[in-house]
Formats: structure tokens, sequence, C-alpha cells
């Protein structure tokens, strides 16, 4: 597929605030349209559900629920409207895999207090799935999909540490029950993999996708 030269729009289609700062520092100033997926549903309907499978697929189900979304959203820095404009939408989805288990965002405290009970001391796979949809005149005209893999060695908090850092409610929203670039580094003995994946959007494999749907990265660098 041919290089893309001229304006393509950037549509995050996830919440997380850290996803939306990494591509910020990254040069990238994107659209974000959440999309409400259902994804305990998504993740019900897989005829195999091994943990790439369940990440890509909740990652390509955000995507194309915000493809949907487009014809009625005109989106900031849009002059045309969306259903002239050349769009790419990116969805996300982050779980952590640890002693066999696919574990997401725990909600609760209590949750949160029970999977660090497994994480303390050992060491967990996060896996991140992205999908990339393209969109030109309202057509979906390029799609690509993929996982990262990252493993990290998590510490042994203190019970006095443990209960400080539920108690901020940060672990509560996130996959894994805690955060790389936040307080939860404080008990992240180290990774070995891509450390965007785990904050929640893996540059490597984004570029990867993008180039696969005919856009270069570069040409959405901030001007």
């Amino acid at each position: 597929m041919p290089r893309n030269l001229g304006f393509v729009r950037f549509v995050l289609a996830s919440a997380s605030p850290a996803r939306l700062a990494v591509l910020r520092a990254a040069g990238i100033e994107p659209d974000v349209i959440v999309s409400g997926v259902d994804e305990d549903a998504v993740a019900a309907d897989l005829a195999d559900p091994t943990p790439v499978a369940t990440v890509t697929a909740l990652a390509a189900a955000k995507a194309r629920a915000v493809v949907a979304e487009l014809d009625s959203d005109t989106g900031a820095g849009s002059d045309t409207g969306s259903g002239a404009e050349d769009v790419v939408v990116v969805g996300c989805d982050s779980m952590l895999s640890i002693g066999g288990d696919l574990v997401g965002k725990p909600q609760t405290a209590e949750i949160a207090r029970k999977r660090w009970a497994d994480m303390a001391g050992a060491s967990g796979d996060l896996l991140t799935g992205h999908a990339v949809l393209r969109v030109s005149g309202g057509t979906v005209t390029a799609e690509a999909s993929g996982t990262r893999t990252t493993t990290v060695r998590f510490a042994d908090p203190a019970p006095h540490e443990l209960d400080a850092y539920l108690a901020t409610g940060e672990p509560l929203q996130v996959a894994g029950a805690f955060t790389l670039d936040a307080l939860g580094g404080w008990f992240v003995e180290g990774i070995d993999g891509d450390p965007s994946s785990v904050v929640g959007i893996s540059l490597p494999l984004t570029r990867q996708l993008l180039g696969e749907a005919g856009v270069s990265v570069v040409d959405l660098w901030r001007r």
C-alpha cells in the first residue's frame, strides 16, 4: 500500500489517559472517541479465548465500534466532516497473564489485593492488543491488528505499602492492578520487552500496523 502524504485524522478508541499521554509525548495529538464496547460479551463470544486472541479481539471490537460512530462525528481539526476524511482508528486492549489467569482491571480494592498476592515477587506477561482501521470516504479501506507481550517482574511490597497503593485508587482502573509510569512503578523491579506497551499503547506495534494500513507515522506528527 502506498505511503500516505496527505492529512490523516488519528482517532484513539480509548479513554485511557496513559495512552493519550504516550501518543502526545510521541508527537501525535489524537482525537479521542470512547467505544463503550461490552468487553465481557466480546470475550464470551470467542471460540478460542487464548490471551492473544482475547486482547486482539477486544482491540478490534473497540476500533470497529468507533468507526461506526464516525458518520455522526465531525471531530476536532476537520473541515470536511468524517465522511470525506482519511481517518485511522486505533483500538487497544491490555491484560495481564499471571499464574495461568488472564486478568484486566480489578475495579475493586478487594480484587486488586488478591491480584497483588499472586503478583508480588513474581513475573507476569502484559499483553497489549492493537487494531488499526483506516477509513476513507466513510469506508474501511485497510485494517491491521497485532499483539505485543512484555514480561513484568514485580517487587514484593510491604503490607503498609500495598495498603497505601490500594488506597490511592490507581490500581483499580488499570490492567493487572499496576502502572509502570506512575505510582505502581515503585513496585516493578523490571521489564523484558516494550515499555510503551506496558503503559498502554505500543509505539513499535502501532507504527507497524499503521504502515500496514499505508500510513507513515512521521506524517502524523504535529507540524
